[in-house]
């Protein structure tokens, strides 16, 4: 059994791949805060597998401490993890960052995991990951990365809006067409920011290669957005992919 695990900004996605029992029907996230608990959460989880892992395959966006902590625990269960880095090929998946090295390991395993879902498509493929930060990458149909945009997600928005101004509030709420109060505005123009960025990138992507692309859709961030970015990508094809990242690190086993 592998273990795998996904360390985002502020969580962790933790499941498993079997030679013969495949993939983990669910997927267990823990929260990174605070990090003194992170090694008895993991060891506690760990202990619930059915099968002893003898290995972990991870990726890790979150820093040299966590992954220390992560480790560590890891290694006192014997299961020593291999932190996945992008490469300049994989897989089938070609990466075209001016330094493929560079690209968010993340990133990189989700791209991998995309590819794996849609093996025999015709269409580019968008992915648009709503978390701390929110990515928007594009795969071509003979699966190259493209690039693909960085900004900050919903949450890191609105927090950025409050703690950056003098008299903006920390906003959530509904959304509408023409907001008529400073909570109704921040969270439309949040959202607006948002699918106004993967609108761009799917237009981008329908003009380069002539075809609609596929929108997959994932992250925490999701529910907030969806109704607006379904609303500009009315007659586009969206998807929702649950764990891109444990996806790709699935593929790699």
């Amino acid at each position: 059994m592998i273990v795998l695990l996904d360390v985002g900004n502020s969580r962790i996605k933790l499941g498993w791949h079997h030679p013969t029992m495949g993939r983990e029907a669910a997927v267990h996230a823990m929260a990174l805060s605070p990090l003194t608990q992170l090694p008895d959460a993991l060891r506690k989880w760990l202990s619930t597998l059915p099968v002893q892992p003898r290995e972990a395959r991870g990726v890790n966006v979150a820093g040299h401490v966590v992954a220390q902590l992560i480790e560590q625990a890891l290694a006192e269960a014997g299961c020593p993890i291999q932190w996945i880095l992008p490469t300049p090929e994989h897989l089938g998946v070609r990466n075209t960052y001016d330094k493929p090295s560079q690209l968010g390991a993340d990133r990189w395993a989700a791209l991998l995991g995309l590819a794996g879902h849609f093996q025999d498509a015709q269409a580019p493929l968008v992915l648009a990951t709503f978390g701390t930060a929110t990515t928007i990458d594009t795969l071509s149909p003979d699966k190259v990365f493209k690039g693909g945009l960085i900004l900050p997600g919903p949450a890191l928005m609105r927090q950025s809006l409050a703690q950056g101004t003098a008299n903006l509030p920390l906003a959530s709420g509904a959304t509408t067409e023409y907001p008529t109060h400073t909570l109704q505005a921040i969270a439309t123009g949040v959202v607006a920011a948002q699918a106004g960025a993967v609108w761009r990138q799917c237009d981008i992507a329908q003009k380069y290669f002539g075809v609609a692309p596929i929108l997959c859709v994932s992250g925490g961030g999701w529910p907030e957005v969806e109704a607006e970015v379904r609303r500009m990508h009315a007659g586009l094809k969206i998807e929702f992919i649950a764990n891109p990242v444990l996806d790709g690190l699935a593929r790699m086993s």
